[in-house]
């Protein structure tokens, strides 16, 4: 085991394993330990970074909204297009129920 993962150990992986209710194998189990291992390091070296005076932010480029103005248009006529739906009803497009029986 390398020294990456001497702070968690096999125990702790099948622990976290068993709750999430994963078979692992044993190959797996030391795989896992190393990978989850490299992970924490890498948790405490950006834990132990000076952050002081650091704005907090959500991304590292500034963002610009793209997306156009909303402006009300005329659509299409409802009519129109129920006259062109496969089955209507009440008004709307009627669909086939997907969930089972009403509760």
């Amino acid at each position: 085991m390398s020294a990456m993962a001497a702070r968690i150990s096999t125990g702790d992986v099948a622990h976290v394993a068993r709750l999430a209710r994963l078979e692992l194998t044993p190959d797996e189990l030391e795989r896992f330990t190393e990978q989850l291992g490299a992970v924490l390091e890498h948790a405490r070296d950006v834990e132990a970074l000076d952050t002081e005076g650091v704005p907090p932010t959500a991304h590292p480029l500034p963002l610009v909204n793209v997306l156009r103005d909303d402006v009300v248009r005329p659509s299409l006529d409802r009519a129109e297009v129920l006259a062109a739906a496969p089955a209507v009803e009440a008004n709307r497009f009627r669909v086939p129920r997907i969930l089972g029986d009403a509760p």
